[in-house]
């Protein structure tokens, strides 16, 4: 018999490939479940959690500079801050958009 991944050459009763690890026919039809690979579920884990912890901390900025600013208007031609309700300018009396 010879692995369908890697094409080594195996024994008969071979659940799993001697070279790459894949299970082969023998081991689909005896029903044999593939070895737990712990480190790959930690490693993913990991992954996983630090895209989410990436996502919540910019959430949380977001939410902040949105509290912060929240009764400012800046003007896009000078910079300076405006009350929430303006218009415009104060300063330089341009449209605040």
């Amino acid at each position: 018999m010879f692995c369908s991944h890697c094409a080594e050459e195996l024994p008969d009763t071979a659940y799993f490939c001697l070279k790459c690890g894949v299970k082969t026919t023998v081991g689909i039809e005896a029903g044999v479940a593939s070895p737990w690979n712990w480190e790959k579920e930690v490693e993913k884990t990991v992954i996983t959690v630090a895209r989410d912890v990436g996502r919540a901390v910019d959430t949380v900025r977001d939410n902040v500079r949105k509290a912060i600013n929240k009764d400012q208007r800046f003007c896009a031609k000078c910079g300076d801050k405006n009350h929430a309700e303006s218009e415009f300018c104060y300063h330089c009396g341009s449209a605040l958009n």
